[in-house]
């Protein structure tokens, strides 16, 4: 991993802020010439540290998705279950991240579903069989209050 500068940190906050933003005005707000604020940006890329780009989808205009968090504990904590359950992780796409905390809980996962039906199954057919799994807590989110929010005609 190159070790960035303020220059580079503050490029990747823009991009995560708005990674459309055009390469003329990102270089003006880091104080860069578009091409010296290009070739920063394609070093991030090919060295990793940015891994692609992606669209965030407000959760409005898909009305029926649900946003479940769910905290998995596992049954020893060892180099081996943790390998074991993050590759078993990893072959199921309805599981959007999944992280590895401290605290109670090992793993937290973000798991997006139409509705508490297809959690029943993606909970029984999934989340219970992933390896070394001892102990699963789902809640149910209820609104997400970060979301950007829509703008209105008239503040267009």
């Amino acid at each position: 991993m190159p070790s960035l500068d303020d220059i580079d940190r503050e490029i990747l906050r823009l991009l995560r802020l708005d990674a459309r933003m055009t390469t003329t005005k990102l270089a003006d707000e880091v104080g860069l010439s578009p091409s010296a604020c290009l070739r920063r940006i394609r070093h991030l890329e090919h060295s990793g540290v940015i891994h692609g780009y992606t669209a965030i989808i407000d959760q409005s205009s898909r009305e029926t998705m649900m946003v479940v968090i769910v905290n998995i504990s596992l049954e020893r904590q060892t180099e081996d279950y943790f390998r074991r359950f993050e590759t078993g992780v990893r072959k199921h796409p309805e599981i959007r991240e999944c992280y590895l905390m401290t605290g109670a809980a090992d793993y937290l996962l973000h798991v997006e579903v139409e509705n508490a039906a297809e959690f029943e199954r993606i909970h029984t057919e999934v989340l219970s069989t992933l390896p070394g799994v001892s102990r699963i807590q789902s809640s149910f989110t209820i609104r997400n209050v970060l979301a950007p929010r829509k703008q209105s005609a008239k503040s267009r």
